[in-house]
């Protein structure tokens, strides 16, 4: 995802003129991309920070596609000219704060799964 991503990308930037369907493709090539680069970046901060439960690979996929997902909206805010540095942290916090209600979720719900422990007599 990574290589192709990024390979499209360079090609897309190179070879296109900015029309709708290249800046289409521009919009899906970052998703791509930023997608690709941060899946190993999740993959080691889910393996070095455990979580109970721990993350499965449907986690490290989501996580990566909010990455992606983020970085698309930064570059259609900075072609409107109207992305700063507020929004940005905004807009990551935001994402940030979805991914720890998820993982509450899912906390919750694999807890209701585990069978209640007999009394200690």
């Amino acid at each position: 995802m990574m290589v192709g991503g990024w390979g499209g990308l360079a090609l897309l930037l190179n070879f296109s003129v900015p029309t709708i369907w290249p800046r289409w493709g521009l919009f899906a090539l970052i998703v791509l991309a930023g997608t690709g680069t941060a899946t190993p970046i999740s993959y080691w901060f889910n393996q070095t920070f455990r979580t109970k439960p721990p993350a499965d690979s449907g986690t490290i996929v989501r996580e990566s596609v909010s990455v992606g997902v983020y970085f698309a909206v930064l570059v259609w805010l900075s072609i409107g000219r109207i992305l700063n540095f507020p929004i940005a942290a905004w807009l990551a916090l935001g994402l940030v704060f979805i991914e720890y209600l998820m993982r509450v979720r899912e906390t919750a719900q694999k807890s209701e799964n585990v069978p209640p422990q007999p009394p200690v007599s």
